[in-house]
C-alpha cells in the first residue's frame, strides 16, 4: 500500500486527521521542470493558533502515556521510513532537486533519528542531589509541553525529523512547520509515517506556511521550545521574538565552512572531497564547503584540477537523468547565487568553471584568485561555487578559516592529523572534520554551529535532545509536615 496516496492529505494540513486549513492551499513545483506535482495544504496565523491550542490538551495525556509506548510509537515510525523508502526518495528528488543517493541519504537517517529517539523515552530522568535536610531531593527532567518545529527546504525530511522524533519520544506535543516549497517531502511524508505509526491524534501537527505562521508558531503561548533551522538572518528574528515571550530557541543557522587543504595532502583526494563539499545538493547546504583555503605551494594546481572536476559533472533532472547536480530550488535563489558570482568576477576573482545557468540548472562554478572581500567568499552563497584562496603558513590559515562571523563546520586535509587538530583548536566552529569535507550529519553525533551559525549543539545525541526537548523540575519529598516559627 502506498503511503503517499493523494486522497487523505490532497490540498490539507494535519492534525491527527487531514483537514483544509483558512490558507487554502499551494502547489507543489518540480523544480527540474516547472509542473505542478500536486497541492498541499497551507497555514496562517489562525490555523497555527488552533494547532497550538490543540496540541497542549493532547500533550497532557501523550506525557502520561508508557514510555514502552512511546518508544514503539517511534519504532514503528522508523520501520515505515524504511518499509516506504522508495516512495519518499522519489518524491524527494522531484520536489527538492536532489540526486537518488542524496534522498536515499535523507530516508535512511530518518529512520535511524526515529530509532535513536525511541531510545530517549526510557532514559533515565534525571539525579538524587544531596540536601542539608531530612528529606528526599532530586532534580528530574519533564517534557517541556509544546514544541514548534520550523524546518527549511534544502533537507526537509532530515531536517524536520530531526526534532520531531526526539521532541514526540520525551513526551511532548509538536507543532511543525515545513517550508511550503516542499510540503510533502518535508511535512506530508513525517504526518503520514507517525498517523500509520500510532501517534495520538493531536499529538503531532504539521502545516506548511509561510513567515505569517511561522511567527504565530513563535509567539503562540502554548508553544514553549522552538527548534528553527534556517537562515541566519530568519534566525536572528526568531530568536529575537522567543526572547520577547520568554521561550528557548534552539536555533540552526547559516554558514560559510572553511575547507583547509595543506600542502601535503594528497591532491587527488583533496579536490573529490572538496568537490563533493561544494557541489553536493547545488551547495544548497547549511555545512557547504564555502571557501577552500589551499597551501601556496599546491593551490595553483588545486584549482586547475578543480576546474576540470567541475566542467566533468554532469548537471540536469534528477529524475530522469544520470546526474551529479540538480536544479536549484527555485529562480530567487538562482538569481541570488548568479548575483554574488558576478559581483565576484567584477571585484577580481578569476571564473575557472562554471558561472553559467539554464534555467534553475546551475553549472558547478570555481573561483580563483579569491580575498576575503570577494563577496562569494564573504557571504554564504547556498549554490554550487567553490572559492579558492591561497594561504603561506598555519597563522595565516588559521586567521582565514576564524576570519568570518560563522563558525558551523570545518574540514582540513592533511597527512599530519595532530597538526590539523592543532589548527581546529585555533578556529571556532561546532563540527570539525579532519581529513574529509564540512558536509556530514549523523542521529548520533551533537550538531550546532557556533557564532552566527547557531546557539551550538542543540540537535543530535541523547544529551543534545534531552537538553532541548525537556525542563530540569527540583522536587523535594519528606516524611512529615516541617515545623516553621510562624
Amino acid at each position: 500500500m502506498a503511503l503517499l496516496d493523494e486522497t487523505p492529505w490532497k490540498g490539507s494540513v494535519f492534525g491527527g486527521r487531514w483537514y483544509e486549513s483558512s490558507g487554502g492551499d499551494t502547489a507543489v513545483v518540480e523544480p527540474a521542470t516547472g509542473a505542478e506535482l500536486a497541492r498541499a495544504g497551507i497555514a496562517v496565523a489562525e490555523d497555527i493558533s488552533r494547532a497550538a491550542a490543540e496540541a497542549a490538551k493532547a500533550q497532557r495525556a501523550w506525557a502520561a502515556t508508557s514510555f514502552e509506548e512511546r518508544a514503539a510509537v517511534l519504532r514503528r515510525a522508523g520501520l515505515l521510513f524504511e518499509r516506504h523508502a522508495a516512495e519518499i526518495e522519489q518524491w524527494i528528488v522531484r520536489e527538492t532537486g536532489a540526486i537518488p543517493p542524496k534522498a536515499a541519504l535523507e530516508t535512511h537517517i530518518a529512520a535511524q533519528e526515529c530509532y535513536e529517539a525511541s531510545a530517549l523515552a526510557s532514559h533515565p530522568l534525571g539525579d538524587i542531589l544531596p540536601t542539608a535536610k531530612k528529606r528526599l531531593s532530586l532534580a528530574r527532567r519533564v517534557p517541556a509541553g509544546v514544541v514548534g518545529v520550523i524546518a527549511p527546504f534544502n533537507f526537509p525530511l532530515i531536517l524536520g525529523i530531526r526534532s520531531v522524533a526526539p521532541a514526540l519520544a520525551l513526551g511532548n506535543a509538536v507543532v511543525f512547520k515545513p517550508d511550503p516549497r516542499t510540503a510533502v517531502a518535508g511535512g506530508v511524508v513525517v504526518a503520514r509515517v507517525f498517523e500509520e505509526a500510532g501517534l495520538p491524534e493531536g499529538v503531532l501537527h504539521m502545516l506548511p506556511g509561510g513567515a505569517d505562521a511561522g511567527e504565530a508558531l513563535v509567539a503562540d503561548p502554548h508553544v514553549r521550545v522552538i527548534s528553527f533551522t534556517g537562515s541566519t538572518a530568519a534566525g536572528r528574528a526568531v530568536g529575537a521574538a522567543a526572547g520577547r515571550h520568554l521561550k528557548r530557541a534552539h536555533l540552526e543557522l547559516g554558514g560559510n565552512s572553511a575547507l583547509i587543504v595543506l600542502d601535503d595532502a594528497d591532491l587527488d583526494l583533496a579536490v573529490s572531497a572538496a568537490a563533493f563539499g561544494s557541489f553536493m545538493h547545488q551547495g544548497q547546504i547549511c555545512m557547504t564547503t564555502g571557501r577552500h583555503l589551499v597551501h601556496e605551494r599546491v593551490a595553483g594546481e588545486f584549482v586547475e584540477r578543480l576546474a576540470a572536476k567541475a566542467d566533468g559533472l554532469p548537471v540536469g533532472n534528477p529524475a530522469t537523468d544520470q546526474v551529479a547536480l540538480g536544479p536549484i530550488i527555485d529562480e530567487h535563489q538562482r538569481d541570488h547565487v548568479h548575483a554574488l558570482v558576478t559581483a565576484s568576477v567584477d571585484a577580481g576573482a578569476r571564473l575557472a568553471a562554471g558561472g553559467t545557468y539554464d534555467g534553475l540548472f546551475y553549472r558547478p562554478t570555481v573561483l580563483a584568485d579569491v580575498t576575503p572581500r570577494t563577496p562569494a567568499y564573504a557571504n554564504e552563497v547556498f549554490g554550487p561555487v567553490a572559492p579558492v584562496s591561497a594561504f603561506g603558513s598555519a597563522e595565516e590559515a588559521v586567521a582565514l578559516a576564524a576570519g568570518t562571523e560563522y563558525g558551523l563546520s570545518l574540514g582540513i586535509l592533511t597527512r599530519d592529523v595532530m597538526k590539523a587538530l592543532d589548527l581546529a583548536d585555533r578556529i571556532p566552529s561546532g563540527i570539525v572534520h579532519i581529513n574529509d569535507q564540512t558536509v556530514d550529519d549523523e542521529a548520533v553525533a551533537p550538531f550546532g554551529g557556533v557564532g552566527a551559525s547557531g546557539t551550538g549543539s542543540r540537535f543530535g545525541g541523547a544529551a543534545a535532545n534531552i537538553e532541548a526537548f525537556t525542563e530540569t523540575q527540583w522536587v523535594t519529598m519528606q516524611g512529615d509536615i516541617a515545623r516553621y516559627p510562624f
